[in-house]
């Protein structure tokens, strides 16, 4: 009886796990199916596609790059992140691609990143149809190349990478495997956590070692279980000697 401890051991777990082996199991296997059911029929797969363009002010004939402008190229990348992302360029790529969205709504699926001291910006675009991910991300490279020597004056934009259509390309959104190990996990932990519940809350006395603890005296002796069908042949037999006797 854990409940009278307020406690339990390791050994103590490890006994109720193997008591409980079908329930906890059972917790595991119903996670994951409907982690799977979910992730396979109710989410909405999405493809990944990626862009990258150069910051880097093109070099004149007998001119060379200065420490001073890879410097500025550097932090204009925070800037050009803010401007690719305006409805300044995305309403043109709206327009191009003839896409049934505003620019609000195609900013939420445009994120870019840069490596720490690096000159490259990439673009990346998550959509269901890999083909319009792979649209967007390059067209709003292209319109961004085309616009910011308008908007800042500078001509530094070069398009690195172009984004690809690539044959047997897996979704990123919903990672599957994953998303099962995760659910695998959680389903071990709430068939633990419910079967330590069930051991808590279990007050009925089955041991010594119960009633031991209910009446902190030591135990003088045991009886054991007689099974009904002794009793029933103990009691035939007493039966037929009463007759004999009289």
């Amino acid at each position: 009886m854990i409940w009278l401890e307020g406690k339990i051991s390791l050994y103590e777990i490890v006994k109720i796990v193997k008591k409980r082996m079908f329930l906890i199991l059972s917790c595991l296997l119903l996670v994951v199916t409907v982690t799977w059911a979910i992730s396979y029929f109710f989410i909405t797969p999405q493809y990944d596609a990626n862009a990258q363009i150069l910051i880097n002010q093109k070099v004149v004939q007998d001119q060379q790059l200065s420490t001073q402008d890879i410097q500025t190229n550097l932090q204009l990348i925070n800037t050009y992140t803010v401007i690719i992302k305006s409805p300044v360029i995305l309403s043109i790529v709206i327009e191009r691609l003839k896409l049934n969205t505003t620019p609000d709504l195609l900013m939420e699926k445009i994120a870019m990143s840069s490596e720490q001291n690096s000159q490259v910006l990439n673009i990346s675009v998550k959509d269901i149809s890999q083909v319009k991910a792979v649209s967007i991300a390059n067209m709003t490279a292209e319109v961004f190349q085309e616009k910011i020597s308008e908007l800042m004056n500078v001509d530094n934009v070069t398009i690195l990478s172009p984004a690809t259509v690539k044959n047997k390309e897996k979704p990123i959104i919903p990672n599957i495997p994953l998303n099962l190990a995760i659910a695998t996990f959680l389903g071990f932990i709430i068939g633990v956590s419910i079967s330590l519940l069930i051991e808590f809350l279990d007050t009925t006395v089955k041991t010594e070692k119960d009633v031991q603890d209910i009446m902190n005296f030591p135990l003088l002796g045991l009886i054991s279980p007689i099974s009904t069908k002794r009793v029933k042949k103990n009691k035939g037999q007493t039966v037929k000697g009463e007759r004999e006797v009289v």
